[in-house]
């Protein structure tokens, strides 16, 4: 499994965001398509809401990829 870190720009991103940003998802539209079939899980949970908040210390994963996120600087 690969890991990603990503380094927050603000509070939160919402998932669909997050995906895009971290080239796992190659636009906003696939993004959302892949959250409401159930591929994608946050802190090893399925997450369904494609615009959930995802803050500092959250962990999404994707086809075989965790993304971790950090706090921004």
């Amino acid at each position: 499994m690969s890991n990603i870190l990503f380094e927050l720009r603000g509070e939160f991103i919402p998932l669909d965001s997050l995906l895009k940003a971290t080239g796992l998802a190659e636009s906003g539209g696939r993004a959302r398509v892949v959250i409401s079939e159930g591929q994608v899980e946050v802190d090893g949970k399925t997450e369904l809401r494609k615009t959930a908040k995802i803050r500092e210390g959250q962990v999404v994963s994707y086809q075989g990829t965790q993304v971790r996120v950090l706090a921004g600087t």
